[in-house]
């Protein structure tokens, strides 16, 4: 049961971003400042990537700690505490469709970085020289 009204509950999770996070902002911020163009929220490639550098064809997806189940990709969900049935569904395939989504850029010959949200907010310039080595 939700502690929340079936309305206040819509109205939380329509605030919930999936494009332009803080972390996504950040890293673009970054990047931009090192003299690196790309384009944001790629819809021409599988995944939607965060960010893609055509040039270097490289995809780079920024995760949620959350959404995609950082820490529990091996049980997603554990980390709830209510509606666990619904929620471990749901992690998994975000799961799932992340691999799937690697796979397929792989296999189309793009390099795919993944970066967490609370690693880019904790130390960008890490995730930059991490991006800045592909390049």
């Amino acid at each position: 049961m939700d502690v929340l009204s079936r309305e206040q509950r819509r109205h939380n999770m329509s605030r919930i971003r999936a494009a332009d996070t803080k972390a996504e902002v950040l890293l673009r911020k970054a990047l931009w400042k090192k003299g690196l163009r790309y384009r944001k929220n790629y819809a021409a490639l599988p995944g939607k990537p965060d960010i893609v550098l055509t040039r270097q064809k490289i995809a780079i997806f920024v995760d949620g700690d959350f959404w995609h189940a950082r820490g529990h990709q091996d049980n997603p969900g554990e980390q709830v505490a209510t509606n666990k049935e619904f929620w471990q569904k749901k992690l998994a395939r975000n799961v799932e469709r992340d691999k799937e989504v690697n796979d397929e850029l792989t296999e189309a010959g793009w390099l795919v970085l993944r970066f967490w949200e609370s690693d880019i907010l904790r130390d960008l310039s890490s995730c930059i020289n991490y991006i800045e080595n592909y390049i």
